[in-house]
């Protein structure tokens, strides 16, 4: 009998493709998603490309009554959570709204799994807990010191199932601390569709290569590298996903909580980003160098050994491949 995966937040860029690969391993899949920046549009995708059906329920996770009802409709073995508010700059704005959606939401989320005895989470963490970097790559024992309330809230929850595993010893939950996705799935049916404004980059470098927007800003060119830009861990997003599939595999040695790094090991420039983009895609990258934003940090790229040893993971495809994977999806969406 297969497994059932409860995945929140399942209808989104990033959901929508562990969806996928969780499909394709075996699993079956019931999405709770509130659609805030999901779409309904995005698990008809997920459909078409597995053949696979899926359940969804359309609910909050801080509305406890529907959550239950996800749990009880079929038995659950395992929760991947990727629920969440994710915009850095968004959260300087809107702390409150973060902390509630990102920790209350967790706390409802993990209580509905006591209740129907469910102990097995990935969770979707992010390597902004750790902040600017001391020392490269980053490791997990790397201190924690977010530079915003997203990168907060993110740690905060993990701080929760971390005394949540010491109180009760069938507890197995992993935190993915993503570095940068980008990309999208190779068939070109699954895709980053920001609502509004973008907050990534990719989307930005995406739109101004199709001339939907003018140009992408490079916010500050003044930073200690290289040549001036942030550096970050760009990862194709089915390497990503595939992770969290390797995650949710019983170790004998993954019990507890643990926090696991998903990046590729290697620092990319946002200039250099932007030129691997013109040469998979074959079009130029307009840009334009703008203010320095707050809370942004200099240079991250991930120590991802962690994952290799305890996951059997690694990232398999190059800075090339998610773009041209991005841009197929960018062109059929806009065909």
């Amino acid at each position: 009998m297969k497994e059932r995966v409860l995945v929140t937040g399942g209808a989104g860029y990033i959901g929508s493709h562990v969806a996928v690969e969780l499909l394709a391993a075996g699993y079956d899949v019931t999405v709770v998603d509130n659609l805030s920046t999901g779409s309904a549009s995005a698990l008809d995708r997920v459909r078409t490309v597995t053949g696979q059906p899926l359940r969804f329920v359309h609910a909050d996770l801080r509305n406890e009554s529907v959550l239950d009802t996800a749990f009880a409709e079929a038995p659950i073995a395992a929760v991947v959570h990727l629920a969440a508010m994710k915009s850095p700059l968004e959260s300087q704005q809107k702390p409150l709204e973060y902390y509630d959606c990102n920790v209350h939401g967790g706390l409802c989320l993990l209580r509905a799994m006591t209740r129907h005895d469910v102990r097995r989470m990935v969770f979707s963490s992010t390597a902004a807990v750790y902040g600017d970097a001391r020392f490269l790559p980053v490791t997990e024992t790397h201190p924690c010191e977010p530079t915003h309330p997203y990168g907060r809230s993110k740690l905060v929850l993990e701080e929760i199932m971390r005394d949540l595993a010491r109180s009760d010893a069938t507890w197995r939950m992993v935190a993915l601390r993503y570095f940068n996705p980008i990309g999208a799935h190779p068939s070109g049916a699954l895709g980053e569709s920001p609502v509004g404004i973008p907050q990534n980059l990719a989307p930005y470098i995406l739109q101004a290569a199709s001339g939907a927007r003018s140009h992408v800003d490079v916010f500050g060119d003044d930073y200690p590298t290289a040549d001036g830009s942030g550096v970050r861990d760009f990862i194709h997003v089915v390497d990503l996903a595939q992770a969290h599939v390797a995650a949710l595999r019983p170790r004998v040695d993954l019990t507890g909580f643990r926090p696991i790094n998903v990046g590729t090991g290697r620092g990319v420039s946002v200039f250099e980003c932007i030129k691997a983009a013109e040469r998979a895609i074959g079009r130029s990258v307009p840009f334009k160098v703008a203010p320095r934003r707050p809370g942004d940090i200099v240079e991250s790229y991930a120590d991802a050994s962690l994952a290799a040893e305890l996951l059997g993971w690694r990232s398999s495809r190059t800075i090339e491949d998610m773009w041209r994977d991005a841009w197929r999806w960018e062109s059929s969406a806009r065909a």
